[in-house]
């Protein structure tokens, strides 16, 4: 329980059909950053009329998602750290907080479905029925030892009726507007957090095109990203794109728009939900970013567990460090994290 609308909202209806719930907060964040986010959570429980626990996952959450974070960053890498958090932190250290409370299940707040298949016996991860808040793209690590102990409230709902069933229980999250920060930068200012830890990052170096030619200076390869357009600081016949950074040299790459699109990636850290592993290729629709809309691909494996993505049609900014998902339909088939963009 995060105290948001959504968490609140999942224990309510949960308590509503007869199960005996648990209130569980995670500690990320030093004590003094972290009290008010508990405080809500512990209000909404007394609420409820439930326990509340706080789990401390400072180390976990500093090792696997912040440290991840940045270290990505000064690579040249785009990373996703909700996806890193819900993997190593939600649904792996509350996994083991509930087994020592003697919980059979745990159940978050988040836009998405399990299913468990007649034949197979297999679970399956779906897209949540409201589109427009499906999560299932930061779930696609799920495993399926752990899937039929996972309980998701809201997969079915619509985020309006959420909020509406919360204004009923006067949770004062009900109206509260959703922020898409990072949740442990403060006031989203990613580029002073990461360069306090990771200094060579801000370094300035060359911004060069594609033929190595010098265009201008950069401010430090973490201020770029795959795609971007703002904040190159060029003058230039047509718009510039950030086409690739190149750490070795400390470079941005850029190009005109039409080289900023790609038709295929290598993929690593593959997790597959609708089968064990990947053994020959299939067709898929895959999602390359949360907010990027799906696209045909063939996916293939490769050695070392990673594998080939080719694209029917080509995709803007393909982004080293960005999850890459696999759908069939609104079946979650499985995802990695994006490698590097190209071929074998």
């Amino acid at each position: 329980m995060s105290g948001g609308v959504d968490s609140s909202v999942a224990a309510a209806l949960l308590k509503e059909k007869g199960h005996e719930v648990v209130g569980m907060t995670i500690r990320v964040k030093p004590a003094d950053d972290a009290s008010d986010d508990i405080q809500v959570a512990r209000r909404v429980a007394e609420k409820l009329g439930i326990a509340h626990h706080t789990v401390d996952c400072r180390e976990v959450f500093s090792r696997k998602v912040v440290d991840h974070f940045c270290s990505e960053y000064s690579w040249g890498r785009t990373p996703n750290p909700c996806v890193r958090c819900n993997e190593h932190v939600k649904f792996d250290a509350l996994l083991k907080k509930a087994r020592e409370l003697g919980a059979e299940f745990i159940a978050t707040g988040h836009y998405a479905r399990i299913e468990r298949v007649g034949g197979s016996g297999r679970y399956q991860l779906k897209k949540g029925s409201d589109s427009g808040k499906d999560q299932s793209y930061f779930l696609y690590f799920f495993q399926q030892d752990v899937m039929g102990r996972i309980l998701l409230p809201l997969g079915e709902m619509k985020k309006e009726d959420v909020r509406d069933i919360a204004r009923s229980l006067g949770f004062a999250s009900a109206d509260r507007e959703e922020s898409h920060d990072v949740c442990f930068v403060a006031k989203g200012n990613y580029r002073g957090f990461v360069g306090a830890r990771m200094p060579q990052a801000s370094e300035p170096g060359p911004i060069l095109d594609r033929q190595g030619n010098v265009l201008g200076q950069h401010r430090g390869i973490l201020s770029y990203t795959v795609g971007q357009r703002k904040g190159l600081r060029l003058s230039y016949d047509e718009p510039q794109y950030v086409l690739a950074i190149d750490t070795g040299r400390n470079a941005i790459i850029v190009g005109c728009k039409a080289d900023v699109y790609g038709d295929e990636l290598i993929a690593s850290g593959l997790h597959w939900i609708e089968f064990d592993a990947l053994e020959q290729p299939i067709e898929v629709k895959a999602k390359i970013r949360y907010r990027h809309r799906e696209a045909d691909a063939l996916v293939t494996p490769l050695v070392r567990g990673e594998a080939h993505v080719k694209f029917v049609q080509p995709q803007m900014a393909i982004t080293p460090g960005q999850a890459v998902v696999f759908y069939r339909g609104s079946v979650v088939v499985g995802g990695g994290t994006i490698e590097r963009v190209g071929g074998i």
